[in-house]
């Protein structure tokens, strides 16, 4: 097969040169030159993603259902919706070492049973990954493995085996011929996760990409890579502890922000049918000053986390550190908490953490850290069963968190017997278990908190 020119293009105004130059000859940028692919005329690379249709009104147009193969993890057929689709491109991103090759190589062997699978890998030989599916328990294994990192070799290989399924294991390891750069630069993460998506489109494949990540915890390559893929998700968790989430990002054929959570043992990842237990499983077995149960909303699901907040004498410039919550929020917190509440920490360093390593990003947990910061500053601790959520304005009032019902009743579930949370959550109907303190302001939970 002979080989494509290669051309350098310009990514400000377009323009392209035949070797690369610092300069851009046409607008004078400097660095903007990116090496791609010339096409001979008549001919195109990316042709049958989608096949050509008429313009058609859209009342007019016949929508059906998708059909869905189950991965046999039930967690991760949560975070994508119900399981993957035919023609689907899925890409996973995670730190070095949390578990992606492990929870894609057990889907695959329970998939493996009803569908033909195939594994393709470019970190590891055949040999290792067959060793990791023995530590797995995964004997008598019928997934297909290819290790390469061609890609005109693996595309060949999807071609000659058909399977349903197949993850390629990283996209940052391969490379095309067609392109001189290393595996893993922009250009050869580019052409080669659009190539797999042809592929994907064209044969009814569905295709796993597995990613690697900045330091940053940002998926690494192009922004191109999570824009041309159908699904993106990030896994999360600390390497030093035993649980893992697994977060849809984006996701074209069910919600996102779903969370799948899943707990790493001596035979992989097992799900966790019910997270909240897991994340207060470490409470101390008295009620400590400065702790506060949230129950915040991750994708459909309710989960229970533990708020524990540490005040301490500072010195003239006072830290505030938040470690799984928005520290400009946190400073924001504190201000209302003294303007509207009368409770100053303006020379204390103040730390906010997020038991179990999860990551809360909704303004529900305003009222849950407020009271956890007043509970250390006084040395008196909440009483046993205590929950509360609900966003706190500028103006200190406590604003309504979304789906509180739910909240509620899933508290109610694990035994917590008391909850303070906005008036606009409080249930019209008791709830059995449940004592309910609906409040309007700050000032009003922190005075209500001090004299349960």
């Amino acid at each position: 097969m002979a080989k494509d020119k290669t051309v350098y293009t310009c990514t400000e105004c377009g323009g392209s040169s035949p070797k690369w130059l610092g300069k851009c000859p046409a607008c004078g940028a400097w660095n903007t030159l990116v090496e791609g692919v010339a096409e001979a005329p008549g001919r195109h690379r990316y042709q049958a993603l989608v096949k050509s249709q008429p313009v058609a009104t859209l009342s007019e147009i016949e929508a059906a259902e998708v059909d869905r193969t189950p991965t046999g993890q039930a967690e991760l057929d949560r975070v994508l919706g119900g399981g993957l689709v035919a023609g689907g491109v899925v890409l996973i991103g995670g730190d070095p070492g949390i578990g992606k090759s492990t929870l894609l190589l057990q889907a695959l062997d329970a998939m493996a049973r009803s569908v033909k699978t195939l594994y393709v890998t470019g970190e590891e030989s055949g040999a290792q990954v067959a060793l990791r599916a023995r530590r797995l328990g995964l004997d008598g294994s019928a997934v297909r493995v290819l290790a390469e990192i061609q890609l005109e070799k693996i595309a060949a290989a999807i071609e000659a085996e058909q399977p349903a399924v197949c993850v390629v294991d990283s996209i940052q390891t391969l490379y095309s011929e067609a392109l001189t750069s290393a595996p893993g630069s922009v250009a050869q993460v580019r052409e080669c996760a659009a190539q797999l998506t042809r592929l994907a489109k064209a044969g009814g494949t569905t295709i796993v990409l597995v990613g690697h990540v900045t330091k940053e915890g940002a998926i690494a390559g192009p922004r191109v890579l999570e824009h041309i893929v159908d699904t993106v998700l990030y896994f999360e968790g600390d390497t030093h502890s035993s649980f893992r989430l697994v977060r849809a990002i984006k996701n074209r054929f069910g919600a996102v922000n779903e969370i799948g959570v899943f707990a790493m043992t001596e035979r992989g990842l097992k799900g966790v049918s019910n997270p909240s237990a897991i994340f207060l499983s470490t409470q101390a077995s008295e009620p400590v000053p400065g702790a506060c149960v949230l129950v915040t909303l991750e994708g459909t699901r309710p989960l229970l986390v533990e708020v524990q907040a540490l005040v301490d004498s500072g010195g003239p410039s006072p830290r505030r550190l938040s470690v799984g919550l928005e520290r400009d929020r946190l400073a924001m917190l504190l201000a209302v908490l003294h303007r509207h509440a009368g409770v100053s920490c303006m020379d204390q360093d103040v730390f906010v953490n997020a038991v179990g390593g999860v990551r809360i990003s909704e303004p529900a947990a305003d009222l849950a850290v407020l009271l956890a910061i007043q509970g250390s500053l006084r040395g008196k601790a909440l009483p046993r069963g205590f929950i509360a959520f609900g966003e706190v304005g500028l103006a200190g009032e406590v604003r309504p968190a979304p789906r509180g019902q739910e909240r509620l009743k899933e508290a109610a579930k694990l035994g917590f017997s008391q909850a303070v949370v906005p008036r606009a959550n409080a249930p019209k109907k008791p709830i059995e278990g449940l004592t309910i303190h609906p409040v309007d302001r700050v000032e009003e939970a922190v005075a209500l908190v001090r004299g349960l």
